[in-house]
């Protein structure tokens, strides 16, 4: 289960938060509207739970990023907004 971040809107930092049922190899990737990724949040082995992640984007311009959730063959995508 991938949740909707919060805040959102947000300025610096978001946190989302995702559930996975079993242990396994899992990424959270953030991407553009263009469709470019522009962070990789979780990239590896992870236990099964829940689990909570800060995305902090100093570094990023005002816009709409759509972040993905990939396990196995699960995925899940939701969009959030950067308001400086």
């Amino acid at each position: 289960v991938l949740e909707q971040n919060y805040p959102n809107p947000f300025n610096p930092t978001t946190t989302i938060v995702f559930s996975l049922p079993a242990t396994a190899n899992a990424t959270l990737k953030v991407y553009n509207t263009l469709g470019h990724q522009v962070a990789s949040l979780i990239d590896g082995q992870m236990q099964a739970g829940r689990h909570n992640v800060t995305f902090d984007i100093s570094d990023l311009p005002s816009g709409i990023y759509y972040y993905t959730l990939q396990q196995n063959d699960f995925t899940a995508t939701k969009k959030c907004l950067v308001l400086k």
